[in-house]
């Protein structure tokens, strides 16, 4: 067995065979197989696909090549682990990792950092000072014992056959192969324990999948992959066209789901439904973030948190906390109306280096140099926020990486005051830019860029009524 006959059998439309796949991930992290011989591997699987059972045999010779996690011996088990596909002002699991760990679900999540449009949850955790998310996985697995979630950086011991494929995707074009991400993402999550995989897979202008085919293809990708080695998976379909709630950038995204998380009245969300309008962050009292309140009553406050509260409720009902999925939804919003959430997102800040209740989190968030209102220059109704032209100006900003070694900013970022539905005016903020002192002598061309994202018109849009599209078991 060679690397040039595994290539050119691939490169002719053949099935590689379990020892095969094999051959090319030993070598490809041994070094045996050469990077230009990895490259051109990656090309034929690119080209010719793979077929179900080949991906998973793929996704297992990748997990194997290095270290596993068990966490069968936890507590409270089985131990759940949350994956998105990453999208612009994507913070959901700074919210539902605490809903699941509050509920007594047990999570070691590993997350990873921004690439180009696309924000990353260790980023945004890492705004907060003090916040360690370089653990080892045994120093993050007493984290888990002793609070019930951990959110760390991806482990260079973890499946790091995917570091080496993932860096020559990315200059090879061979990115956007499903087999290949598909793989690449549940090498990971199969290596780091988790007996159930939760998947939060986002579909439109700002995810990796800009089409709902796409999405629903990579989910059932994915999920068949979980299923097929043993771990019950089920993926989430939702919506990425606009960016998820109103902050874009690392502090202010923190400051958001902090805000989610704070305790309310079942009442209270309800009203908030009604009036279609983020009042509730304005109510806060001492550690109110002060994020935007909508102009008008054109967009839903609950669109964000709903999101949190579905997905963790497909997490409870995966692992058996509750039977249905409506009374798993009562047992995730009960947790974060009753403040356990917030409660267990400042214990976990507190046990990985952070500071150890909101106040002080909030207080110690970095803040921008300056802010710039942007105006429309229109009169009408907001059709669509293009999330990934907004998610592009925030890494021009400085808050996320054009390229894996760039520096981020972590004050920066962008405060969006209207969406998709609002009635606005031509003295109508649309958007607050947080900006570095290097961009205040840039702020009209970024304020153009910004107006450009949207998409105003003289007739009213419907405003969607939740962000979740479907589910993939």
């Amino acid at each position: 067995m060679n690397a040039v006959e595994i290539i050119s059998k691939k490169r002719d439309g053949g099935e590689l065979s379990a020892d095969e796949i094999r051959f090319i991930i030993s070598g490809v992290t041994n070094g045996a197989v050469p990077d230009y011989q990895a490259a051109a591997w990656l090309m034929t699987v690119f080209l010719r696909g793979m077929s179900r059972r080949e991906t998973l045999d793929l996704t297992i010779a990748m997990r194997d090549s290095g270290a596993t996690v068990d966490l069968s011996d936890l507590a409270n088990g089985p131990a759940l682990d949350k994956h998105s596909t990453g999208g612009v002002g994507d913070k959901t699991s700074l919210v539902v990792v605490p809903i699941l760990a509050a509920a007594g679900v047990p999570i070691l999540k590993m997350s990873g950092r921004g690439l180009g449009f696309s924000g990353g949850t260790i980023d945004k955790l890492e705004a907060i000072p003090g916040f360690r998310t370089n653990l080892s996985v045994n120093a993050a697995r007493d984290i888990v014992v002793g609070v019930g979630a951990v959110m760390i950086a991806q482990s260079s011991q973890l499946a790091p056959a995917d570091k080496i494929l993932y860096s020559l995707r990315d200059v090879t074009a061979t990115i956007e192969s499903i087999p290949l991400i598909a793989s690449s993402i549940m090498s990971k999550k199969l290596a780091a324990g988790g007996q159930r995989i939760l998947l939060d897979v986002k579909c439109g202008k700002g995810a990796f999948m800009k089409t709902r085919e796409r999405a629903e293809l990579l989910a059932q990708e994915l999920v068949a992959i979980g299923n097929g080695a043993g771990v019950p998976t089920v993926a989430v379909l939702s919506a990425m066209d606009e960016p998820i709630g109103y902050a874009v950038g690392n502090a202010l995204e923190v400051r958001e789901a902090i805000a989610a998380m704070q305790p309310r009245t079942i009442q209270s969300r309800a009203e908030m439904r009604s009036r279609g309008e983020e009042s509730a962050m304005e109510d806060q009292g001492s550690i109110s973030p002060g994020l935007p309140v909508s102009p008008s009553p054109g967009v839903p406050s609950t669109l964000f948190l709903d999101l949190c509260i579905q997905l963790a409720a497909y997490g409870l009902v995966s692992v058996g906390k509750a039977a249905s999925l409506d009374e798993a939804c009562a047992i995730a919003a009960g947790l974060v109306d009753s403040g356990a959430a917030l409660r267990k997102f400042v214990e976990l800040v507190a046990a990985q280096g952070g500071p150890d209740n909101a106040d002080t989190i909030l207080a110690s968030l970095p803040k921008a140099a300056l802010t710039i209102d942007v105006n429309a220059r229109a009169e009408g109704y907001i059709v669509s926020v293009d999330a990934e032209a907004i998610g592009k100006l925030a890494v021009e900003m400085g808050a996320g990486r054009f390229k894996k070694s760039d520096g981020i900013d972590h004050a920066v970022g962008i405060i969006l005051r209207c969406k998709t539905g609002a009635p606005v005016r031509q003295d109508t903020v649309l958007a607050t830019l947080h900006l570095r002192d290097m961009d205040v002598p840039h702020g009209s061309r970024l304020a153009d860029r910004l107006r450009a994202a949207y998409l105003i018109t003289d007739l009213p849009h419907a405003v969607p009524e939740s962000l979740v599209l479907g589910v993939v078991r």
